[in-house]
C-alpha cells in the first residue's frame, strides 16, 4: 500500500467531498472487474470515489474490511470510510511500474 501525508488526506477529501462515487461495490462484493475499474480510474484521476451497497455487507464483511481489501488489491492509499463510502489515492504508475510485478523475486 502506498503512503499519504496528513495533509495530502485533506486534499484529497476537500476535492472529492462533493463528488458522487464513481464506483459501486454491490451484492458479489469485490469482484475481480471492480478491482480492474477502480486501477483505471486510478490511473486517470489518482483518486476515487467508491460506495458500498447494503447487499455486499454480510455478516462477516464490513465496510473497513472491504475497503482495506480494495486498497491491497490496488496497491492505493485508504484516505478514509465513512459509512458505506470509502476513498481511495494512489499516485500515477509509469509505463515501467505497471508492468512490473510487485513482489521482489
Amino acid at each position: 500500500m502506498s503512503k499519504i501525508t496528513t495533509r495530502m488526506k485533506r486534499h484529497v477529501k476537500h476535492v472529492l467531498k462533493d463528488e458522487n462515487p464513481t464506483i459501486w461495490v454491490g451484492k458479489d462484493g469485490l469482484t475481480s472487474q471492480s478491482v480492474a475499474e477502480i486501477e483505471k480510474q486510478l490511473q486517470k484521476n489518482k483518486m476515487v470515489k467508491i460506495k458500498i451497497l447494503p447487499a455486499a455487507l454480510r455478516e462477516l464483511e464490513t465496510a473497513e474490511s472491504i475497503a482495506a481489501k480494495a486498497a491491497k488489491e490496488t496497491e492505493a492509499a485508504l484516505v478514509e470510510v465513512r459509512g458505506h463510502v470509502f476513498i481511495l489515492f494512489r499516485k500515477r504508475r509509469t509505463q515501467s511500474q505497471a508492468k512490473q510485478p510487485s513482489s521482489s523475486t
